[in-house]
């Protein structure tokens, strides 16, 4: 049974990032249908805005907004991304790269990955990396847009961008606008609810005026003003399996060659992004503050930027988790209101994309139907709880000496977690549930280069002629060597897609 009248007014609570994403998607596909998009946020309050990595479904976003890369690009002073190299997550001086798409190609059925599992004792196979095309074009710092030929190599270049947050939130508000979504100025100081049913109704700014809507979504980052604060939604709290929280930030000179890919390094208790863009880096220190305190952690921080710092670090506090229900009465918190999931394999934009794309598809019509509000509560669950699961499999699996590292490896796990680790060690298998974001290479690299070493490979790449397997993965990777070494920098890529070369 639906509940209230017809949604005609859409608040947006909050900019930056999640906002003005929002904002956007909903002046796209609702603006020109008789409804009013209003985004109410205030000069006044900062945003968090160190989302500077993204995965590659931030893609479809771009498509279904109709962005122009090149524009894009401009706008926001990106740069491309093929994937995050791991440095000292397993013990210190050894290295890892999560790739952004597939890892080789099947040999009769069989995944590269299990081929490599087989033979990776023969010193000729080489590291999981060199059968990844967009590992392999990001070693050389090379980087072009994936091929439309499925037997060409390139055809396997996935792609995702580093870009200035600020920037972002500017860019997208212009599109907003241009495509009918109102902003309103003003600093929120109170929230007006219907006695009755227990919708929001209006909120009230300090210069006493009111927006009014039918439907509220709350993007006012980890303050959760409206679904937390005022409707009460309870926050689950996962400190205890994501200890890290605290961040020290600050931005530092560009250096060359523009690397293609984020580091992240592994530091006593916790560990550092380098994030490149065009016109400066992004540098962060994520942290637990049971084990390290600020001035320590920032210290660390500016001493290992690999080039000067053009500001003053910046801290941030937060807890990872999400709130147990994303939509409550006419409510949908989207973005840090929703939940916080550490940046450590760049979801948080994502999962910003994934509740509005959900949100379209489950828009209300002539009022909000109980049974549509709890298929968006059930999916943003099942969407949160696999990508905490894979942050935390960086965790959980290392063998470093530190107190920190030593209270993470020990801890008890999520039982979703602990089937996925106890399966693969067995015979490196993989499956993915639902429409979990992280799909099998994803798993795989990251299990493997976190050193979970399975017993041995499955019975199926056993079973193979060695002589035909050894053969097979010499000429994949000859293939991706050849092609990534046709291929141009990343840096002049970008500099022929925005015209300054």
């Amino acid at each position: 049974m639906a509940e209230a009248g017809a949604i005609r007014r859409i608040v947006v609570v909050g900019g930056g990032t999640a906002g003005w994403m929002t904002a956007a998607a909903l002046a796209r596909f609702l603006g020109g249908s008789g409804r009013r998009i209003v985004l109410v946020e205030s000069e006044a309050i900062g945003t968090v805005g160190v989302g500077e990595g993204t995965i590659p479904p931030i893609l479809e976003y771009n498509l279904q907004l109709g962005i122009d890369e090149a524009e894009f690009l401009r706008e926001t002073h990106a740069a491309y991304k093929l994937g995050i190299e791991f440095a000292g997550w397993t013990r210190e001086g050894e290295r890892y790269f999560h790739q952004f798409g597939q890892i080789g190609r099947p040999l009769n059925g069989v995944a590269t990955y299990q081929l490599w599992l087989r033979n990776r004792g023969n010193r000729s196979v080489g590291p999981l990396a060199s059968y990844s095309m967009s590992a392999v074009a990001a070693a050389l710092h090379r980087f072009s847009h994936p091929s439309s030929d499925p037997a060409n190599p390139l055809s396997q270049i996935a792609y995702a961008f580093h870009f200035d947050a600020t920037a972002y939130g500017r860019f997208l508000r212009k599109y907003a606008e241009a495509h009918g979504a109102e902003r309103i100025e003003g600093k929120i100081v109170g929230v007006e609810q219907d006695g009755e049913s227990g919708f929001v109704t209006a909120v009230r700014l300090e210069d006493d005026r009111r927006v009014k809507g039918d439907l509220f979504i709350d993007c006012s980052g980890f303050r959760s003003l409206l679904l937390g604060q005022q409707l009460g939604v309870p926050f689950e709290n996962w400190s205890h399996w994501l200890p890290c929280d605290r961040a020290a930030t600050v931005g530092s000179e560009r250096t060359d060659p523009l690397l293609p890919y984020t580091r992240s390094t592994a530091h006593p208790a916790g560990w550092q992004w380098r994030i490149p863009l065009q016109h400066r880096t992004g540098n962060g220190h994520v942290y637990c503050s049971a084990f390290m305190d600020d001035d320590a952690a920032e210290r660390i921080l500016v001493d290992t930027l690999d080039a000067p710092p053009i500001a003053e670090p910046r801290r941030l506090r937060f807890k990872a988790g999400r709130r147990t229900k994303a939509w409550d009465a006419n409510v949908i918190a989207i973005g840090l209101s929703s939940g916080f999931l550490e940046p450590l394999e760049s979801t948080s934009i994502h999962l910003i994309q994934h509740g509005i794309q959900k949100l379209l598809g489950l828009f209300p019509g002539r009022g909000i139907n109980p049974v549509e509000r709890d298929e968006y509560n059930r999916y943003m669950v099942a969407s949160y709880e696999p990508v905490r699961d894979f942050i935390i499999l960086h965790y959980a699996a290392n063998n470093r000496p530190e107190p920190f590292w030593r209270q993470v490896r020990e801890m008890e796990l999520p039982d979703t977690l602990r089937h996925k680790i106890e399966l693969f060690r067995e015979h490196g298998r993989v499956f993915r549930y639902n429409d979990e974001l992280f799909d099998v290479p994803s798993w795989a690299a990251v299990m493997l280069g976190q050193d979970i070493i399975p017993a041995e490979a499955e019975a199926l790449a056993m079973a193979l002629p060695e002589t035909e397997v050894l053969r097979a993965m010499a000429e994949l990777r000859r293939s991706y060597a050849a092609a990534a070494d046709r291929l141009p920098l990343a840096s002049e890529f970008i500099e022929r897609m925005v015209g300054t070369g």
